[in-house]
């Protein structure tokens, strides 16, 4: 029987990421260091209130838009800490992650032939989610400016074409985060472009250090730009699958009916949980971030020690050394880690062509973990460098 698939389906691949944690199962005693996901537990009154909405028979359908008490508590809780506000009714959807928030923003905005600029590297979700709706992404490159997208090179990139810009802060595969000086920068090139902004603020729960700056607290993009963010990393909520989305209501208008013919609603009793997330465990993020920063200067003093180029990351719980003196591409750097190493990490290839010279590594992971991971990195480096100074 001859079937037709859809040829950008066919052309999609499995993430980077999960490339090498699936290779996992080959390699039992190796240590995991590829997902970005916390390994702290779901806070205990959190999962108490998905247990009682369960218990409750709260298993329905709600609102497309999500429960309008949650919908509340998620502008309540950014008003609190960053001062930008939505309308309940019109601007804020809750969905079933913030992939699927990505996921129905660009299969609203976007039609065949639009292009999308994407600072690099990237996220790897990205891509795929721009490119199944037909649009093309532009590249804005970042490596040779710290990680920070430089506001002229995006201005060069705009054209006719240019539907929308997205952003990621902090960053996933780098942990940087964008600089106030460079978002005011940014914000200047696309207050003067007919353009929507993207930005998936997911991990600004995890800054640490300093004041997180959002682009939805400019009062002067807020008429083209949707705001993305969730629980998964903020209150170790990965599987909850609980994002939120706001935006501006002549749009969201439609963007709620891409996302109701998708999926209909987010989950009823994972909504309630997420409700006492933003309020009663609003404090939890802080808390975790405590043992990310020591992890966070534990592995970047360690690669630092060991020679490596890196930058010290700010957010999110990724670091992102490069690894270019020993001439090769990360994907064979990375598979060798893995095979000779016993150390699993993602190739800066499955970031875009941009990440290439580069692996990311999570420290999402306890100590005992994170002390393992370092130990064999440092031992198979060294074996690195010895083959390439018998070789000359």
């Amino acid at each position: 029987m001859n079937i037709q698939i859809n040829p950008r389906a066919q052309a999609l691949k499995i993430p980077g990421t999960r490339q090498f944690s699936n290779q996992l199962i080959h390699y039992p005693d190796a240590v995991n260091l590829t997902i970005g996901q916390p390994d702290f537990p779901t806070p205990t009154s959190v999962k108490e209130a998905g247990i009682r909405a369960i218990e409750q028979n709260l298993t329905g359908y709600s609102h497309n838009a999500g429960l309008l008490e949650l919908r509340n508590a998620v502008n309540s809780f950014f008003f609190d800490k960053y001062g930008f506000s939505y309308d309940l009714q019109s601007e804020i959807i809750i969905t079933n992650g913030a992939s699927e928030a990505i996921d129905a923003v660009f299969r609203t905005i976007l039609v065949e032939g639009d292009e999308v600029i994407l600072p690099a590297p990237t996220y790897s979700g990205y891509v795929p989610v721009i490119e199944l709706c037909g649009a093309k992404v532009v590249y804005l490159d970042t490596t040779d400016t710290n990680f920070q997208p430089s506001a002229e090179r995006l201005a060069n990139l705009i054209n006719e074409r240019t539907k929308a810009v997205f952003f990621n802060n902090p960053s996933n595969p780098t942990g940087v985060v964008l600089t106030k000086e460079t978002m005011n920068e940014l914000v200047d090139v696309i207050q003067e472009k007919n353009l929507f902004v993207l930005t998936d603020e997911i991990y600004s729960e995890n800054t640490f250090s300093g004041k997180h700056h959002s682009f939805a607290s400019y009062e002067e993009i807020r008429e083209k730009l949707f705001y993305i963010h969730g629980v998964s990393k903020s209150h170790s909520m990965t599987g909850w699958r609980i994002g939120f989305l706001m935006g501006p209501a002549n749009v969201m208008e439609h963007v709620v009916k891409v996302h109701a013919f998708n999926t209909i609603c987010a989950s009823l009793p994972a909504q309630y949980a997420a409700m006492e997330a933003l309020t009663n465990a609003k404090d939890t993020p802080s808390e975790m971030n405590l043992e990310y920063v020591k992890r966070r200067d534990f592995v970047f003093n360690r690669l630092i020690e060991m020679g490596l180029t890196v930058e010290k990351p700010n957010g999110a719980f990724y670091i992102f050394p490069d690894i270019r003196k020993y001439g090769m591409h990360s994907f064979e750097f990375a598979t060798k880690l893995l095979q000779e190493g016993g150390v699993a990490v993602v190739p800066g290839s499955a970031f875009t062509a941009y990440g290439e010279g580069f692996i990311r590594i999570s420290y999402a992971y306890n100590m005992a973990v994170l002390e393992k991971g370092m130990n064999r990195l440092e031992e198979f480096l060294l074996t690195l460098s010895h083959l390439n100074s018998s070789s000359i």
